[in-house]
């Protein structure tokens, strides 16, 4: 009943897909996802070494024998990423994801193998690029969501269709979904599966994610995010707080890299979603407005089938 170009590409059940998370989307996560019918990924260029990340891919393994992915993001500090994707190699991990920066040397790197890869995108000529260099599916982000974004303000309801226009392979949704209500209405616009990042972290199995990062994606509304690095050509959306608001004051009054990279940071980044520290940010969609627990992956899997089926009978 589920199935799509995108289930049949991966071997999953349902066409959803855990996205790259820096810093917590590592075995427990991913390994929940994939038990679950999904696509859980682990977070390559957050770990450490090559080891580290041979390590977590042989932890998802132990937990589940279902398909995983690998995200690398890319253009993250700017870290040489070859000697980790030639663990994903070596592995044979299933699929890789890309992030961030120009992925053309990551296709270079898995010619000749089995892997499949999804590169995310968040314009239509970004998906097209994706499409000529090989890429197997686009993920495709519209402005809605957590993180990293495209530098124009275009919404996934626009965005989607667009793209699906535009290209022969399968497109994934991402941006603003969280539950089975958005993703039926990302397949209606044509997509073919869908990417969540903020709705994963508000598990119980994203066991790196402090339980204030949680209680506030749950407390908090649509409205409390704001979108930071605009002035780095590198918008992203947060969870807005008073680290925020000095670093969109910073952006304001000296809009240079150096000014801005203590608050930036890895480390920044860490001290909240670690520790739950204000001194530091924390990634966040506007989808947070309709987080209202905190339940297990399989949860919270059940529920997102148990809406689409709902919605089916209503349009039958």
């Amino acid at each position: 009943m589920w199935e799509t170009r995108v289930t049949k590409l991966l071997g999953i059940e349902y066409p959803i897909i855990q996205g790259g998370l820096a810093y917590l989307a590592y075995s427990d996560l991913a390994a929940a996802v994939s038990e679950a019918g999904g696509l859980g990924q682990i977070t390559a260029m957050s770990l450490e070494s090559p080891e580290a990340l041979r390590d977590e891919i042989h932890a998802v393994r132990k937990k589940t024998s279902k398909p995983f992915g690998v995200n690398f993001a890319i253009g993250q500090h700017g870290r040489p990423f070859e000697h980790m994707l030639q663990v994903a190699i070596d592995e044979k991990v299933p699929v890789v994801s890309m992030t961030g920066g120009n992925p053309t040397p990551i296709f270079d790197m898995l010619k000749g193998t089995s892997i499949k890869t999804l590169v995310l995108v968040a314009a239509r000529r970004q998906a097209e690029k994706a499409e000529e260099l090989g890429a197997d599916a686009v993920m495709v982000v519209g402005q809605e969501g957590g993180g990293h974004l495209g530098r124009s303000d275009t919404g996934t309801m626009v965005l989607i269709p667009q793209v699906v226009d535009s290209v022969k392979i399968p497109v994934i949704a991402s941006g603003g979904i969280g539950d089975g209500r958005g993703m039926m209405a990302a397949l209606a616009l044509g997509a073919e599966g869908i990417e969540m990042g903020t709705r994963f972290i508000a598990t119980k199995e994203c066991i790196h994610a402090s339980s204030e990062y949680k209680e506030r994606l749950v407390e908090a509304s649509e409205e409390d995010t704001v979108v930071i690095k605009r002035s780095l050509g590198a918008p992203a959306r947060a969870i807005k707080n008073s680290w925020t608001d000095k670093i969109l004051e910073v952006e304001e009054k000296t809009p240079t890299y150096e000014a801005l990279k203590q608050y930036i940071s890895g480390e920044a980044n860490k001290a909240y979603i670690y520790d739950g520290k204000e001194s530091g940010f924390g990634w966040a969609g506007q989808v947070m407005g309709r987080i209202h627990d905190i339940p297990t992956v399989q949860e919270l899997m059940d529920r997102m089938i148990s809406e689409g089926l709902d919605i089916r009978k209503r349009w039958h």
